[in-house]
């Protein structure tokens, strides 16, 4: 109870006990509270002699009575005129950092100084948790420039009306659109298990090294399928940094084009960061041994249907999702530099589990 406010229902016990004339203490001993926070009270938010008391024009018989009392038990006290007092002395004396007060926001929806940086960020699809600990990052030693995850939240959803209140809701729910999980086939696992490809490749002789991600150039990919399962494109993630790339896919998803375009994606890196892959057992990697030889980067292959083995590329498909969604997208209306745009704006976005420092800084390091 230290340091909270005081109710409404509290306010109502002190008008009780003070109009029988309990004193200060008494009545503190009585709530559970210190005897100044009830001398406070009746000394800030008395009703003076009872005159204005429930909306009375004329003084109050306890008032009148208590004209002869000393100090503030001179007062009468009234629970509903206390809580009004106090709710209009606790309004906020200032602006708001993303909306403005009641006094600006006749104005413009938004007043707040610190709107302008968050706005072009919610634009690139950026969490506000993201914003939040980037504003901190930019500005460590001025807190004034600092609000929380909360706090942004609050503010597009005063702003949001119909469009941008769904999308608002699908940023925060489960990106997958999901509220269950999906049944899973026992015998299309076995089935998939025996597929000649994957061989003595699986994920459990992987080295030690790309467990614990301390050291980058350990890969993991699949493919994100657009709508009625037409198309397709390549996405692959680096372990240890998250690293986004993405790869067009215009002709098919066979696995001579597949190969061919993992090639020329990891070609764009140093050989030091190409150690190895990791993928499901789809029959696009049939050919893994072509991409091997031309990059010298070893595929493995995860359990049939363990995609959690991919935790890494399962999330980043699901933010992928944002800007391809399942059912309208169609990849085919999308080349190799749209497909770099995108990833470029999810390689700029911090990451809580990089300790909010983004992708991209952490490849360069």
């Amino acid at each position: 109870m230290a340091g909270a406010r005081l109710s409404l229902a509290e306010r109502a016990q002190i008008e009780v006990l003070f109009g029988e004339g309990l004193s200060f203490p008494q009545i503190a001993a009585v709530l559970g509270r210190d005897r100044s926070t009830i001398w406070r009270e009746v000394t800030r938010n008395h009703a003076y002699l009872g005159a204005h008391v429930r909306g009375s024009r004329t003084r109050s018989p306890a008032g009148l009575a208590r004209r002869s009392a000393a100090g503030p038990y001179r007062w009468v006290y009234a629970h509903a005129v206390a809580q009004s007092k106090a709710d209009r002395r606790a309004r906020r004396p200032r602006e708001g950092k993303l909306i403005g007060n009641v006094r600006t926001q006749g104005r413009a929806p938004f007043a707040g100084r610190l709107w302008p940086l968050v706005a072009p960020r919610l634009a690139q699809r950026w969490s506000p948790m993201q914003i939040a600990h980037w504003l901190r990052q930019q500005f460590p030693d001025d807190p004034e420039q600092w609000v929380s995850h909360e706090t942004i939240y609050q503010a597009v959803y005063y702003q949001a009306r119909g469009a941008m209140r769904a999308e608002i809701h699908r940023q925060v729910a489960l990106r997958s659109g999901r509220a269950d999980r999906r049944p899973q086939s026992r015998a299309a696992g076995a089935a998939r298990s025996a597929r000649a490809w994957v061989g003595d490749l699986h994920i459990s002789s992987r080295p030690a090294e790309v467990e614990d991600r301390a050291v980058p150039g350990h890969w993991e990919g699949d493919l994100v399928i657009g709508m009625r399962g037409s198309s397709a494109i390549i996405t692959l993630v680096e372990r240890s940094t998250r690293f986004v790339m993405l790869g067009a896919l215009p002709g098919s998803r066979a696995s001579q084009d597949v190969t061919t375009v993992l090639i020329d994606l990891m070609r764009r890196l140093p050989t030091e960061l190409t150690k190895t892959l990791t993928w499901d057992q789809g029959v696009e990697m049939a050919q893994h041994a072509t991409f091997t030889l031309a990059t010298s980067c070893r595929v493995y292959f995860c359990d049939p249907h363990s995609p959690w083995q991919r935790g890494s590329n399962e999330n980043t498909n699901g933010l992928l999702r944002q800007y391809f969604p399942r059912t309208t997208t169609d990849f085919r209306a999308y080349n190799q530099d749209d497909l770099d745009a995108v990833a470029r704006e999810l390689n700029a976005r911090p990451r809580q589990t990089l300790d909010w420092n983004t992708p991209a800084r952490r490849l360069n390091e």
